[in-house]
């Protein structure tokens, strides 16, 4: 079952780095009639400009732009491709966690088995390092005779 969690555990993660990557790398959107403050290289203007609606751009920096639009967007459809494929794994691997299926009380019910089980072989264990200890004993008692004939 651990390797079931940690594999969820690396699938979420992977989720999270991808809906990461989105929020870091989108273009602001301007608001409509609301002031923009450009972040452009070319103008290096600190003062507010009008939304991109009602203000005409430069073509160069326009289609530097549209090219970043366009990759953002190239990027966003892979990244949802992962996505869903994550989440197919994701309900995959949760589906193969013990318990799904079963109802509490049977989940009880194997619980119970799988302690007496636990008892049983801890009632074996137990005996047989009492017996390793008595046959530790006998070799030593044998030994030690043999060491005083000599």
């Amino acid at each position: 079952m651990g390797d079931i969690l940690t594999q969820i555990q690396d699938e979420l993660d992977q989720m999270h780095a991808a809906l990461a990557q989105i929020a870091i790398h989108a273009p602001p959107s301007p608001i409509p009639s609301q002031p923009t403050f450009s972040t452009d290289p070319a103008t290096q203007s600190t003062q507010p400009t009008q939304s991109a609606s009602t203000q005409p751009t430069q073509p160069s920096s326009a289609s530097a732009q549209d090219a970043a639009i366009e990759k953002f967007r190239a990027d966003i459809a892979e990244l949802s491709r992962d996505m869903v494929t994550k989440e197919q794994q994701l309900e995959y691997l949760i589906e193969r966690l013990p318990g799904i299926g079963t109802s509490e009380r049977q989940q009880v019910e194997r619980m119970r088995e799988l302690e007496g089980e636990l008892e049983g072989l801890e009632g074996e264990r137990q005996r047989a390092v009492e017996e390793k200890a008595s046959m530790a004993r006998k070799i030593e008692g044998l030994v030690g005779g043999v060491g005083g004939m000599g």
